[in-house]
């Protein structure tokens, strides 16, 4: 415990200055302005915090999630350069491989702990006691089957799974030696460990709920910078340029993008149709325009995915129109229907219905699209939707809703334009935020205002 302390103690300076934005109906409103108001750890800062979340997960979350599960053991069995994907939120840092083969063995005891063992050439060290080092690959399956056996474990988890790619790391290769070293006796008490993968990947704990803000803020901190004059100049800065800023930007943190930025435009006269599931296009940016992007980034393992929308003046407008202020408070209205109905056990599915139920009631045309956030960007968890279908999702969006999970409130809304002769436009916003077992927090706050390019 001293050690997950002091680590919520250092996360908490990292936090900086934000501005709350003030809104006559919509809260968790929040106006950023530029990532150098925020500290970005060094490579060689990061691996203590990361080392200490980790020894959390492991000691306090993972013994929980094994007894949710069911499972006796869990095996996570990879190679050199195809790790299973769910290596390295398993490993200390810094770890670049599983190098050869490396095995991971986690056997809960009667009293509920889980021991954590390698068999591996190349020892890992703490959290995981060396159960064999060696050179022969025989002799490490060898091993392997050996400390399985003296554990008699009755349900052993390994890493196989017909619908939850990230649960499914096991290659068949190694499937096949596995079978061959075990007594067959034990084949069939090989179950797929697919629940454990996907609750292990979702839960969030209180160590990375502090650091979380810190990252999300930094994304939406350079959406600002690039949503500014500080980028474009209109009629010279095209949408290409602002997403490669982004990304140029974000590499001078130190943050790494899992996905290349999206920037579009929309303008009066570029026509967007009712049901078309994206409205927007490429060019040159000219005042009046409305502007929006989608990024991504990971920083201390955890990812972001965020959506926000800009306006670029007129010369003669001090602000953002009405109808366009209007529009924007739609989509926050979208938003807040649509997490009043995250409901601890509620599947993704029944979120989904309920959401658009109420949309109905409230004339909204909106799109919803939410899904969860954390190691990856698009992890797993329940589906809420999806941008090309509106209805039950199966499997993924049959997940139940667990209390301290995170999510991309993820979608869009269209609203006629009185200042575009009634076109429509379309608001797409995205925002990172987690479930407390009660109701959704924005990690660092939400869009409620437009981005303003003078």
């Amino acid at each position: 415990m001293k050690a997950v302390t002091t680590c919520l103690t250092f996360v908490a300076a990292l936090c900086s200055c934000t501005v709350a934005a003030k809104t006559a109906e919509f809260t968790q409103g929040r106006q950023l302005f530029s990532a150098d108001n925020y500290q970005v750890l060094t490579p060689r800062q990061r691996v203590g915090i990361e080392n200490q979340i980790l020894m959390q997960r492991l000691e306090q979350l993972l013994p929980q999630l094994m007894a949710e599960t069911g499972l006796d053991m869990w095996l996570v069995i990879n190679r050199e350069y195809a790790e299973d994907p769910l290596y390295f939120t398993l490993v200390p840092q810094p770890t670049f491989a599983a190098r050869r083969t490396t095995m991971l063995l986690f056997s809960r005891n009667a009293d509920g702990s889980v021991d954590k063992l390698s068999v591996n050439r190349y020892p890992l060290g703490e959290p995981y006691q060396s159960a064999w080092a060696g050179g022969d690959l025989t002799a490490q399956w060898q091993a392997l089957a050996a400390e399985i056996v003296k554990r008699t474990p009755q349900q052993i988890g390994i890493n196989v799974s017909a619908h939850w790619a990230i649960a499914d790391g096991l290659t068949a290769g190694l499937h096949q030696q596995l079978l061959k070293v075990l007594p067959a006796e034990y084949h069939h008490r090989l179950v797929p460990a697919e629940n454990l993968a996907v609750r292990w990947l979702e839960q969030r704990t209180a160590a990375e709920l502090a650091v979380y803000p810190q990252v999300v803020s930094l994304a939406r901190a350079v959406i600002a910078e690039a949503f500014s004059n500080k980028v474009i100049t209109p009629g010279v800065t095209s949408t290409d340029d602002v997403a490669w800023y982004i990304r140029e930007r974000y590499e001078q943190l130190g943050l790494p993008v899992w996905f290349m930025p999206y920037v579009s435009l929309q303008r009066a006269g570029m026509p967007c149709k009712a049901d078309s599931p994206a409205c927007g296009s490429a060019g040159v940016i000219q005042r009046g325009d409305v502007l929006h992007t989608d990024v991504g980034i990971c920083y201390l393992k955890l990812c972001t995915d965020t959506q926000e929308m800009a306006y670029v003046l007129h010369n003669d407008e001090a602000d953002v129109p009405a109808g366009f202020k209007a529009a924007l408070a739609t989509g926050n209205r979208w938003q807040d229907l649509l997490t009043s109905e995250f409901k601890a056990g509620r599947s993704g599915n029944q979120i989904l219905a309920a959401t658009h139920k109420a949309a109905a009631k409230a004339k909204i045309n909106h799109s919803t699209y939410t899904h969860a956030l954390g190691f990856v960007g698009h992890a797993p968890g329940p589906t809420i939707g999806m941008w090309d279908n509106q209805g039950d999702t199966p499997i993924q969006g049959d997940w139940p809703l667990y209390a301290n999970t995170a999510y991309a409130i993820e979608g869009n809304i269209k609203q006629a334009l009185p200042e575009w002769d009634e076109q429509l436009l379309q608001i797409k916003l995205e925002q990172s935020a987690y479930f407390d077992g009660k109701g959704v927090i924005y990690l660092a706050g939400r869009q409620t205002q437009w981005h303003l390019v003078r």
